[in-house]
């Protein structure tokens, strides 16, 4: 980009963790459905034969990361082939697969992945309740 250049950015602010779980690990399953879908890409796309039943849905909060992160835990020893990789895949009860990392941005962090992008913010919006961020950056000279 060049100096003047603008670049709008929106972000998830940091919110409760009890607010974080229940948004992905929603009662309706739609968090689950959604995370087992990349198993269901693996089968397409690679002739895989995940049998999707045998995972579970799992949304973790990282505060050390202040990320939320899903996964998909084997519920039993089981092994799983990718014909189009030719590579069988060995997982042990438990096991995780960590699928998706969503970070939450704690107040000034937003400004700062500018700045050090290049960026000088020159606007900032948030909700009501704080939740969602959008930021206006502008490129600086460097």
């Amino acid at each position: 980009m060049r100096p003047g250049d603008g670049l709008l950015l929106g972000v998830d602010l940091l919110k409760e963790d009890s607010l974080l779980l229940a948004a992905y690990d929603d009662e309706a399953g739609v968090t689950a459905e959604f995370n087992r879908n990349l198993l269901t890409r693996l089968n397409r796309e690679l002739a895989g034969d995940f049998v999707l039943e045998v995972f579970g849905h799992r949304a973790v909060w990282n505060e050390s990361e202040s990320r939320m992160e899903m996964h998909l835990e084997s519920r039993c020893d089981q092994r799983v082939h990718l014909a189009a990789l030719d590579l069988d895949v060995e997982f042990a009860e438990g096991e995780r697969i960590h699928t998706e990392n969503s970070y939450k941005y704690r107040p000034g962090q937003a400004e700062a992945a500018l700045a050090e992008a290049g960026f000088a913010t020159v606007g900032k919006w948030t909700d009501e309740q704080g939740w969602f961020g959008v930021y206006l950056g502008r490129a600086i000279e460097e």
